[in-house]
């Protein structure tokens, strides 16, 4: 079992970072609270300017970068 907090980076198209907004928790205690807030605030953070992003568990890079685009 990993002990490494959950968080996400926050990328433009170009792959510079794109700070979180706000209301950002910064860490989550796991996987599917970090997946839950993504899906929950997606849109916002596309008007804030981030287009994609990468889920990391400590330095683990686990997936990404998605888009946060919705499918057409």
């Amino acid at each position: 079992m990993s002990s490494g907090a959950w968080a996400w980076r926050l990328e433009a198209l170009d792959g510079r970072e794109v700070p979180a907004p706000l209301e950002s928790p910064g860490d989550f205690p796991s996987q599917a609270d970090a997946e839950s807030w993504i899906g929950e605030i997606w849109r916002g953070l596309l008007a804030a300017g981030a287009e994609q992003a990468t889920l990391f568990e400590g330095e683990r890079k686990v997936y990404g970068p998605m888009s946060l685009r919705p499918l057409e």
